[in-house]
């Protein structure tokens, strides 16, 4: 089966390559790239106008299978997945029960196989049924495929516990993927602290809540020499610390959602859960300063945290409904409009953060569109202006704070292992 995609703007950081060119498709792989390509085709993808990138790697998502399976399952989060142009995603371990075992990473490994239309990379829990109170089977986990473990839910908050985690993930050659969050810090926080939960009379959430933590883990790292990745990076100061983490030359690379640059607390306007995400939305502030951090190449990548929700759970107040919101299916599309097309990112830039940079973090040979790599694939028109409809969505969640918004940059193909998995 050999395909040809045809006239696409080729972005490939990896090769250094941006131009107008076309690449040939033979046995799941990048067998050609090149300014015209003859050779004959089983299948043609006429990408004129539009972008062709290495497939994106979403590094954060939720897909809450096993035991929450009215949420999302891994078969509608990877459909999800490929809508949005993701052709990898690495599935946090918060599920019930908890990826803590070997046996659990194989029951995922398997399911994904056999359900899943893209690339699923599991995330091991660090502890236990993430109680906290004694490590999981990290080496166990790691010899049956995770390439991450992770808390994600929450921190470890026995710092000496999660410096043994630590310690194993070096040694097993994988990242630690770190949600910063001081819980005693929280105390019931629903929203970010300030004029705009005063006015909702929500209790709010404070930076320090994240940059404490984050701080701890930085030095934790530095201590350690384990990869640290920061997931879902809210704050200016956590920004700050990721940058003086880089200048000391410390293994550590951070993480914004599109929300996160898209939105600040101000545009809460009424008791909306749909708005509700952990941490929450920040000041302006902050927001600018996550922005500048990602033109500036100082947060290095761009993932989802998607959390879907059923449509009960997200009716309630802010008060009492489930931390997260859906982000899959609209990363791309919020990227382009509220970075490429203001100007904080280069269409470069933005392959960097959603397939190059991904892909070194984890340490896997993706992100990439060299002759011979893996034919992960997405063709997206940048151009292509449409407003976010919540029914147009495959994931079984529907919350999302971008109902209605008009966006730039639509997903027209996802190609793994060189097979079309979507197609707009």
């Amino acid at each position: 089966m050999k395909t040809l995609i045809k006239n696409g703007y080729v972005i490939d950081p990896a090769t250094d390559k941006e131009e107008i060119c076309d690449i040939l498709i033979e046995d799941n792989c990048i067998a050609q790239i090149g300014q015209i390509i003859t050779k004959e085709a089983d299948h043609i993808i006429d990408a004129t106008d539009c972008y062709v990138m290495p497939g994106f790697i979403d590094l954060h998502v939720h897909l809450r299978e096993p035991g929450f399976e009215y949420k999302e399952t891994i078969e509608t989060g990877a459909l999800a997945a490929a809508h949005g142009g993701f052709t990898s995603i690495c599935p946090m371990p918060n599920t019930n029960p908890v990826i803590d075992s070997k046996e659990t990473v194989a029951y995922l490994n398997d399911k994904s196989k056999k359900e899943a239309v893209v690339n699923v990379l599991p995330v091991g829990a660090v502890t236990i049924g993430q109680a906290g109170k004694e490590l999981a089977d990290i080496a166990g986990m790691a010899k049956e495929g995770i390439v991450a473990i992770s808390e994600d839910g929450k921190s470890v908050m026995d710092t000496a516990l999660y410096k043994k985690a630590m310690a194993i993930a070096k040694e097993e050659g994988i990242v630690v993927l770190a949600h910063c969050e001081d819980k005693s810090l929280v105390q019931g926080g629903v929203m970010n602290a300030g004029k705009k939960a005063n006015e909702l009379g929500m209790p709010g959430i404070t930076n320090a809540v994240e940059d404490v933590i984050a701080a701890r883990d930085i030095l934790m790292a530095k201590e350690t020499g384990v990869k640290l990745h920061l997931c879902h990076c809210s704050t200016k100061d956590s920004a700050w610390m990721v940058e003086k983490a880089k200048e000391q030359g410390l293994p550590v690379t951070a993480e914004v959602c599109p929300h996160h640059f898209a939105l600040t607390d101000e545009d809460i306007v009424e008791d909306d859960a749909n708005y509700k995400m952990n941490p929450p939305l920040r000041s302006k502030e902050d927001v600018q300063a996550l922005k500048e951090a990602l033109r500036d190449n100082i947060i290095d990548v761009i993932a989802t945290d998607h959390a879907p929700h059923s449509e009960e759970e997200k009716k309630k107040s802010i008060k009492e409904a489930p931390f997260g919101i859906v982000g899959l299916e609209t990363a791309f599309a919020l990227t382009m409009t509220e970075l490429v097309k203001t100007g904080y990112l280069t269409p470069r830039q933005l392959v960097e953060k959603m397939s190059l940079n991904p892909a070194k973090v984890l340490g896997i040979n993706r992100g990439t569109l060299r002759e011979g790599a893996n034919a992960d694939i997405v063709i997206a028109n940048p151009n292509a202006e449409y407003i976010i409809d919540a029914k147009d969505f495959v994931s079984k969640g529907k919350n999302t704070p971008f109902q209605g918004k008009k966006v730039y940059g639509k997903i027209m193909y996802t190609l793994v292992n060189g097979q079309i998995v979507y197609q707009a």
